[in-house]
């Protein structure tokens, strides 16, 4: 069944800021896909808020060559959702043909069938979710990606402005998820959306909602030592 809000608020309670702190917001901002209201409308002035402190994000040469696609039409929303929907089903073009990957981390199986619990959650539900985003980037052609230097150029605008908006959704009581499932269709995606596919690169699509309670913490993670090089590898 859809997750609904046990309490009623009222518009100017529904746009209060929750008050963290800095450190607060970078340490539980959670890629929520199960506590997400799917019964509660999001305000679009609210997303516009978001968006206002994403603008801020560091930008390569200071271009601010990205666009977010907010999706809050059922019937678009529908259709984006099976996109994404066929895309996880097909999984990563290279997911059975290359070594596993690298992880600092080891879940235990009861860990992992949280994680996929809660996947399938928003598999089933994508479509109910008050507002989908895809964030884009802007190019003078797709080539441009064909260098690392690029993709640096590229991704280093368009991940962080994604990100700030995620960490200011959070801060205004909106949860948030990265997922890169629908990327195996991109284009089909960029049809839908009336996206120029020559021009703009698709990065993710965020499912935006509510979240049922606002109570989240710090995942666990590795030893912060570990991650720290001085002066050579």
């Amino acid at each position: 069944m859809p997750t609904r809000s046990n309490t009623v608020n009222n518009s100017s309670q529904a746009n209060q800021a929750l008050g963290l702190t800095a450190d607060e917001v970078l340490t539980t901002t959670r890629a929520v896909r199960r506590r997400l209201d799917l019964t509660r409308h999001v305000p679009r002035e609210l997303i516009q808020e978001a968006v206002k402190v994403a603008t801020q994000a560091p930008t390569g040469r200071n271009q601010q060559q990205w666009d977010f696609i907010f999706i809050d039409d059922p019937a678009t929303k529908a259709k984006a959702a099976d996109i994404w929907r066929a895309g996880l089903m097909a999984g990563a073009p290279d997911e059975h043909n290359s070594a596993p990957l690298p992880t600092r981390m080891s879940f235990s199986s009861s860990e992992w069938g949280r994680i996929r619990g809660s996947l399938g959650h928003l598999v089933q539900h994508l479509h109910e979710v008050p507002v989908l985003m895809i964030p884009v980037v802007r190019v003078a052609r797709r080539a441009e990606l064909d260098s690392i230097r690029g993709q640096a150029h590229n991704w280093g605008s368009v991940i962080p402005a994604a990100w700030s908006f995620m960490l200011a959704a959070r801060e205004r009581g909106l949860g948030t998820a990265w997922t890169v499932a629908h990327l195996t269709y991109e284009r089909e995606m960029a049809d839908l959306l009336g996206l120029p596919f020559d021009n703009t690169v698709q990065v993710a699509l965020t499912p935006i909602a509510y979240t049922v309670g606002t109570d989240f913490k710090p995942a666990p993670r590795a030893d912060d030592r570990n991650f720290s090089h001085w002066n050579r590898w």
